[in-house]
């Protein structure tokens, strides 16, 4: 629990120190950005590097995986759809429901609601003693599944985003690639994982992906660059190592602990400034339609949160309609174990950003991030007692 309030905690000081960062930083206020988005997406590759190395399984019964997929996507899909038809149909004027752009917009930055927080999950089930159970070991793919599912399509949400170039068929090439790579090399590589090498390859990753984008961005113009994100090279990356794991290191732990900490500290400092800011004038000069948005009120922005929050909550109970040959407790204590986010969704927040998406909708949705890590501990103790409930109830037949 500790964990969660410190994720917490430190995306909502990042997001305290965005307002006041400009005014701070003066003429150097370029360089702190290049800084902080610098060691953001560093800090993004050592995260989705460990959720590679979680993504374990047998390759020999793949058939098996195939119902697991198309259940992790529809739970990754659901608070999606729910939330971007929120944004488009709530936040947004009327004249705008058929606009083009509104969709795309809305599109990339509802993805946050998507992917299951894998991590913080695994860490607190563990530790309330559900390991051995099968509501445990089914989230374990779910979630995994579902954060490679919000990876793949953020791909077609960019090139929607962009347009189509010639530069996307590279990207393609690169990601279908990467994800044959994957496939057929997973967990076969003797890699050193102690947290500095972690951070090392991740170091090269970015440095290799910002590389093709600084060099393509000189040889063609900057609408001419090759951006292909951390996100997937990293995953992959994960996926082929061995898959031995030193997490149960304490000096490991705190690492990769400190890691996360600094990501929601650094996704909040690239907030942009709500606070004394002349909207109207921002709205006039915004090529972003829902950055151009009016803002509103905090007490409003609080009511969107909670809903947009239940929305999302809603959309994971998608796994409750299959797994039949289980209890209907197991199956919402799995529904509900997929109610976390974290990391990731902020990621995708933060790429967002990079399309210069904003306006109320972006504090929406960082905002719903940090009231559902703040509901974790509840959601894991509901879990909890419905897989204990279970099992007794098994046990006593």
């Amino acid at each position: 629990m500790r964990k969660v309030i410190l994720f917490s905690f430190f995306l909502m000081l990042g997001l305290v120190i965005s307002q006041f960062l400009p005014t701070l930083a003066g003429g150097y206020f370029d360089s702190v950005k290049v800084v902080t988005d610098t060691l953001l997406y560093i800090c993004l590759g050592f995260i989705m590097i460990n959720v590679g190395r979680e993504f374990e399984v047998d390759k020999s019964r793949w058939r098996s995986y195939t119902q697991d997929y198309f259940i992790a996507m529809a739970t990754a899909a659901c608070p999606w759809i729910l939330v971007c038809l929120y944004y488009i149909f709530i936040l947004l004027p009327s004249v705008y429901w058929g606009n083009q752009q509104a969709w795309e917009e809305n599109l990339l930055l509802s993805r946050f609601a998507a992917p299951t927080s894998a991590g913080i999950l695994f860490t607190m089930l563990a530790a309330a003693g559900l390991k051995a159970t099968w509501v445990y070991k089914k989230i374990q793919v779910l979630a995994i599944f579902d954060d490679l599912d919000t990876i793949l399509l953020m791909i077609p949400l960019q090139i929607m985003m962009v347009g189509l170039k010639w530069q996307l068929g590279i990207i393609l090439f690169v990601v279908t690639f990467l994800l044959v790579l994957g496939w057929k090399k997973m967990g076969q590589y003797n890699l050193l994982q102690n947290w500095q090498y972690i951070l090392l390859y991740s170091i090269l990753i970015y440095t290799a992906t910002h590389g093709i984008y600084l060099a393509s961005s000189t040889l063609f113009g900057l609408d001419g660059g090759i951006h292909i994100e951390v996100l997937l090279p990293a995953f992959v990356l994960g996926m082929i190592m061995k898959h031995y794991h030193n997490g149960e290191s304490k000096t490991e732990i705190r690492a990769a602990d400190t890691v996360s900490y600094l990501f929601m500290l650094l996704v909040g400092i690239s907030m942009p400034a709500f606070f004394g800011v002349d909207f109207s004038a921002q709205a006039e000069s915004s090529s972003s339609l829902i950055a151009a948005q009016p803002f509103m009120s905090w007490p409003m922005i609080a009511l969107h949160v909670v809903i947009v929050s239940t929305l999302s909550n809603i959309g994971k109970l998608f796994p409750m309609f299959f797994y039949r040959h289980r209890s209907v407790r197991e199956r919402l204590a799995l529904s509900i174990g997929m109610f976390t986010r974290g990391e990731v969704g902020a990621g995708i927040i933060f790429i967002a950003l990079s399309y210069n998406l904003g306006g109320p909708a972006l504090m929406i949705s960082v905002l719903t991030i940090v009231f559902n890590l703040i509901l974790t501990g509840i959601f894991v103790v509901w879990v909890e007692k419905l897989t204990r409930s279970a099992y007794n109830d098994r046990k006593d037949q």
